[in-house]
């Protein structure tokens, strides 16, 4: 018996022994790879810097540890790595083109817009542009475009088939649960609470997001008729005869394409352009590694660059256990806004916005912060995607501000979506409900027994009627108007960045480069360099956070669910969320 306590105290040890030589294995693997990743790159002469226009692209660009622990690396894409990226290869001599790895690409379009103006800049400086693809989405076309040659494989295809809206309706969906919801709002154009309500698009959803997407659909054929020199008319004819149809060598005729050629003859055409011998290596540097070249003085006084994209929040909600996805969470934003307030090395802070909004609560909290921190030094707002509705609130107090053309902004409007599940409860459940109170509202807001009655539902509209004229006043005095010419504009309609710019919603059309040369101008300094706030996740915060599950959990619902992932992250947690609601239609589903 004492040997046999012995054998078994000897393994708990071995096995213990082994867990912590591999736990410090583990983490010696995660510091060499973080370090390799940040390790300073040499870039050879005639480099070609690769960009690969494929996936998604985030706001800002996250590593991914477990990835690469798993085999399973899946790093998002960032805007900030991309334009950081392509602007210092545009002043590294040593790199002489950029070749664009085209594919099926998701991003919105003003963030597409961002990235074109970026690569433009680039070509102007009198380096080239090659692009290839297998295949080209409509949105990985709208960049590659810019490219001095666009090549195409033989067998493939060009997606271009213009811009459409498909909004989803739940109405019906929740009906069959017994659900409904109770509705109050301002604003004719305040869409948000159709797909509760309605099975199609109300005339004044319609006109509105016809207006967004054909001024969209105009820029981005004006600046492809600009690039490919085909008229836009032509551009219109091919996209109703939906290109991706076509073949190859019509698409060439056509002058959507150069050439068409498999990919390892474009190696061969690079080669001619760096003057290369065909046996000789084409020095390849990734947007990560042209991120850690040498180059780039940090010199001078500091903008802050606040990136701020997600939904409007008073709390995080990072998962899929408290909404899913990335979030502009009121209690972080206003401590981060107060600390860049505090801190006299920063000079001026641009606030990279992009967001259909959210909590109307949250937003006035942060519209707070930034009216304090602009009391102290120059904010600029610089527009992604969206900047509608609550983001826009928080918007309207800033120095200055920037949007895309494509951007789409406004939506000054506020809506209560309240679910009233007394159906399911007590109909389908068979739950019987009984009360005691002592004044008449005491039992308010319990939806799982009954509706509103006339009285409650008119003290929610009052109370959604005083959010509006909040919101009105914020943006009336945020931009200098009249309440009288903010009514005008606002009643919950959207707007297109160009749009927005002619009635004073924003200040200037262009990207996050024009509002930080804006907020240097605004800050009189002229040496000065940017810093990103707030700061990627560490390593181990990411370690930490896939152990907890909630990680995994989130990614595997967004690649199961697709489209349906952020309708059903916002009726999950839809009682968990402010009465009041400043935000566009969950889900846009412009394609």
């Amino acid at each position: 018996m004492k040997e046999f306590f012995k054998y078994v105290f000897a393994t708990i040890v071995g096995i213990f022994v082994f867990f912590v030589v591999a736990g410090i294995f583990g983490v010696m693997s995660v510091v060499g790879m973080v370090a390799s990743s940040q390790a300073t790159q040499n870039v050879e002469d005639n480099s070609v810097l690769v960009v690969n226009l494929s996936g998604s692209i985030d706001e800002q660009g996250q590593d991914d540890i477990m990835g690469k622990l798993t085999g399973n690396y899946m790093p998002s894409t960032g805007l900030n790595d991309i334009l950081a990226a392509v602007k210092k290869a545009k002043d590294n001599e040593k790199v002489k083109g950029i070749y664009l790895e085209a594919g099926a690409l998701s991003a919105g379009l003003a963030t597409l817009q961002e990235i074109r103006s970026a690569l433009e800049a680039f070509r102007k400086s009198g380096k080239w542009i090659v692009a290839y693809g297998d295949s080209y989405s409509q949105g990985a076309y709208y960049l590659a475009s810019v490219a001095n040659k666009v090549y195409l494989n033989p067998q493939g295809m060009v997606d271009w088939h213009g811009l459409g809206s498909q909004p989803m309706f739940y109405k019906d969906l929740m009906a069959k649960f017994g659900v409904k919801y109770q509705i109050v709002k301002v604003g004719t154009f305040k869409s948000a609470t159709e797909i509760y309500t309605e099975d199609h698009m109300s005339e004044a959803n319609r006109l509105q997001t016809k207006l967004y997407i054909d001024g969209v659909w105009k820029n981005v054929c004006n600046a492809v008729s600009k690039s490919r020199g085909i008229s836009i008319d032509s551009l219109n004819m091919y996209a109703d005869e939906y290109a991706g149809f076509q073949p190859a060598e019509l698409l060439k005729k056509r002058k959507m394409v150069d050439e068409l050629m498999y990919a390892d003859k474009v190696k061969t055409a690079v080669k001619k352009l760096l003057k290369l011998g065909e046996d000789e290596t084409v020095p390849q540097i990734s947007v990560a590694d042209m991120l850690n070249a040498k180059g780039g003085k940090e010199e001078g006084d500091v903008i802050a660059v606040y990136y701020a994209y997600g939904s409007v929040v008073q709390t995080d909600e990072s998962s899929i256990a408290s909404g899913g996805g990335h979030c502009i969470a009121a209690s972080t934003v206003c401590k981060d806004l107060e600390d860049l307030k505090n801190d006299d090395g920063v000079k001026a802070v641009v606030i990279r916005v992009n967001s259909g909004g959210g909590d109307a609560y949250a937003s006035e909290q942060i519209w707070h912060q930034v009216s304090e921190l602009k009391a102290k030094k120059p904010v600029v707002i610089s527009m992604g995607d969206y900047a509608a509705s609550g983001a826009y609130y928080l918007s309207a107090p800033a120095s200055w501000i920037v949007a895309q053309p494509n951007t789409l902004t406004g939506s000054i409007g506020i809506f209560a979506a309240i679910p009233d599940v007394s159906g399911l409860v007590t109909q389908k459940l068979g739950v019987k409900f009984d009360e005691v109170k002592t004044n008449r509202n005491a039992t308010f807001g319990n939806v799982m027994a009954r509706p509103f009655n006339a009285e409650e539902t008119a003290m929610l509209q009052a109370y959604v009627n005083r959010g509006y004229a909040l919101f009105r006043k914020r943006v009336a005095d945020g931009r200098k108007l009249p309440v009288e010419s903010v009514e005008k504009i606002a009643q919950g309609r959207v707007w297109i960045g160009g749009d927005a710019l002619k009635i004073k919603l924003v200040d200037q059309l262009g990207g996050l480069d024009d509002a930080v040369k804006k907020a240097a101008q605004l800050a009189k300094i002229k040496d000065f360099y940017t810093l990103e706030y707030p700061a990627p996740l560490s390593w181990t915060d990411q370690l930490f956070g896939s152990m907890s599950g909630g990680n995994y959990l989130d990614e595997q619902l967004r690649m199961t669910l697709g489209d349906l992932y952020e309708p059903f992250c916002m009726m999950r947690t839809l009682d968990k969320r402010e009465a009041l609601q400043a935000r566009l239609p969950y889900i846009m589903n412009i394609k």
